[in-house]
């Protein structure tokens, strides 16, 4: 655990748990949020009586809001906070990586990859897996985008920033090309793949839980181990070759890492955009370059942002609006807003 993370200090420690104490608070007062309001003691208990086993904190309670919590909100919670977490985590590796504060999940088009094999999931009504159709096509499209992507951008002289964003961008366009196209057939049932591309964490279960946290605990591990390296890099191939970096292979390994939990998270939740553009660009400012340091906190960081965000969406705003669009409408002027003052000297990344 040494080698994943070392010694951050004390003030990220301070840090970390104040926004851990901060998350579990949203966590129980979201938890009590809707349709149907539930009290944050009564919320409290019911996760203790769940965790612990002691039905006996459960007396005087109402007997329909454990069902409530456990089986309707908290995996919708959980889940959304868990997404959240890992497209911040895939966007601080892609900034790290690409060397570019513009770079997020979606810049090497692994969104359009998940848009596109969605589409066609529910254009040909393919339900051979059950629910897990949609979700298995997105991660298939975003995997295979990843590879195209790779595939194009290599040469001779390894992977390259430029490339892999000049790729991107390239396999992007043509997969939007794709989805509008699948959109122009479906005609009459085109409205469930635009609810779909849009986002949302509606009838999330336990197993979207497990799924999104099996894949953004290995990714944190893998990432964290090379978050040195990913500092090193920051400094030019030459530099981090010099002082012993592979960097080829540590490129690589943290690209289709970073790739592969922001496919994950997209083909659970939906097209989501912003987070792991404005969290690591955001803390970057805040708190330094440093990665090792921008990792754990964008965590924490991202997941407060989106669960923030679905709560506002699902238990404040009269009705409920997909959360991609919430993300879109809100984080794009407010990323325009701090990258033209960071253009004008107002912010410096160090």
């Amino acid at each position: 655990m040494k080698r994943i993370f070392r010694s951050p200090g004390q003030e990220i420690f301070w840090q970390l748990l104040a926004m851990a104490l901060l998350l579990a608070a949203l966590v129980v007062l979201s938890s009590g949020l809707g349709y149907m309001s539930i009290s944050f003691s009564d919320v409290l208990r019911i996760v203790l009586a769940k965790l612990l086993g002691m039905d006996s904190l459960l007396d005087g309670v109402n007997s329909l809001f454990p069902v409530v919590i456990t089986e309707i909100r908290l995996p919708r919670i959980l889940t959304a906070a868990l997404v959240g977490a890992g497209l911040a985590l895939s966007g601080v590796v892609f900034q790290g990586i690409l060397l570019n504060p513009l770079a997020d999940p979606y810049t090497l088009g692994v969104s359009a990859g998940a848009a596109l094999g969605a589409s066609f999931a529910l254009w040909l009504n393919i339900g051979v897996w059950g629910i897990w159709s949609v979700p298995l096509f997105a991660f298939a499209g975003s995997g295979l985008t990843l590879m195209a992507v790779i595939y194009l951008s290599s040469s001779s002289a390894g992977l390259s920033s430029s490339n892999l964003i000049l790729s991107g961008i390239i396999v992007s366009a043509i997969l939007s090309a794709g989805v509008s196209f699948i959109k122009y057939m479906v005609d009459e049932q085109v409205s469930v793949i635009i609810f779909w591309l849009m986002g949302s964490f509606g009838s999330k279960t336990w197993t979207d839980v497990g799924l999104t946290f099996g894949t953004l605990a290995a990714g944190l591990c893998v990432c964290g181990y090379f978050s040195r390296e990913l500092n090193v890099m920051a400094l030019g191939s030459r530099t981090a070759a010099s002082l012993g970096v592979d960097t080829r292979k540590v490129r690589m390994i943290l690209l289709i890492t970073a790739s592969l939990v922001s496919a994950v998270c997209v083909s659970v939740s939906g097209i989501i955009g912003f987070v792991g553009l404005l969290v690591p660009h955001i803390l970057r400012t805040l708190t330094g370059p440093d990665n090792q340091r921008l990792i754990l906190l964008s965590l924490f960081a991202g997941a407060i942002l989106l669960l923030s965000a679905d709560t506002l969406t699902r238990a404040v705003l009269p009705h409920e609006i997909p959360i991609g669009v919430l993300t879109a409408l809100t984080g794009g002027p407010f990323f325009c807003y701090i990258y033209r003052k960071r253009q004008m000297g107002g912010i410096h990344d160090d």
